[in-house]
């Protein structure tokens, strides 16, 4: 069924071909700013309106079925037998031995997003455009994902923590994954998904998720890219964006040692 997603037909663009200058804006230090004129040149502009960004409630379809299967699955009986049979056997393959990747893979689509274009791969939508996408569709994954988690109270397989239902991590990779399958094509779309079926199965894997958790959290995520694609043509006409114009901008990756935890530092000048 997410395979289904990726042979989707690509949105058509009137392109627009511009020299690529921001391949090394990724390793400046966070305090300077870097101007770049213009900044991740690569991308076409729309000289017609992206089919991709007009609202199409065909395209709920998808998302849709899956958040529905992932709350069918919390109360049927039928189901939830199928959930334990799961957990059984990935417990049994996994016997003693976790594997956490997950936790860290979760994050790499959303850097992919904002980076393929900076790097030479063309892109559709300047740096600023991206930026504004992935920021909606990740807020708005982030609030579908925990108010599912507070109205469902669904129990976790390895604990008694209530907050099973759907799956943060699978959202957070299927957000990013449709997110560059928009931008960037199917060939890289492909691989983003391959990244996200990944930690779909880790979760079940490392015995933290049920198989419906995991479907709904990968609806959630593709709903979530989605509505953050939608929401470009208002920002266009709200902010009076011009794809043509110069930006600077300032990028550096961070690492906190105690947290253990990777992050993308970003300052933009509009």
């Amino acid at each position: 069924m997410i395979y289904g997603l990726l042979t989707a037909p690509l949105c058509g663009y009137a392109q627009t071909s511009k020299i690529e200058e921001a391949s090394d804006v990724i390793f400046q230090s966070s305090a300077q700013t870097v101007d770049l004129s213009p900044v991740d040149g690569n991308y076409s502009t729309d000289m017609h309106q992206s089919e991709c960004h007009k609202f199409n409630a065909m395209n709920l379809i998808l998302p849709g079925a899956m958040m529905t299967v992932g709350v069918f699955g919390i109360k049927n009986k039928a189901f939830r037998k199928l959930n334990t049979e799961i957990k059984n056997g990935m417990d049994n393959l996994r016997g003693g031995h976790f594997f956490h990747a997950d936790d860290y893979i979760q994050y790499f689509p959303a850097v992919a997003y904002l980076t393929l274009g900076s790097v030479g791969i063309k892109s559709k939508h300047s740096i600023k455009e991206r930026v504004a996408v992935e920021a909606t569709a990740y807020m708005t994954m982030a609030a579908l994902t925990n108010a599912g988690k507070y109205a469902f109270n669904e129990k976790r397989p390895d604990s008694n923590a209530k907050n099973s239902f759907p799956s943060g991590h699978t959202a957070t990779v299927f957000t990013g994954a449709e997110l560059i399958r928009e931008e960037y094509g199917l060939g890289f779309g492909i691989g983003a998904y391959s990244i996200a079926v990944g930690v779909a199965f880790l979760r079940l894997y490392n015995g933290r998720h049920w198989l419906n958790d995991v479907i709904a959290g990968a609806g959630v995520g593709i709903l979530s890219a989605r509505i953050g694609c939608w929401m470009l043509q208002l920002y266009r006409q709200w902010f009076k964006w011009d794809n043509s114009s110069s930006n600077i901008i300032a990028i550096s990756p961070g690492y906190d040692y105690k947290e253990s935890t990777f992050s993308v530092n970003l300052a933009y000048t509009f």
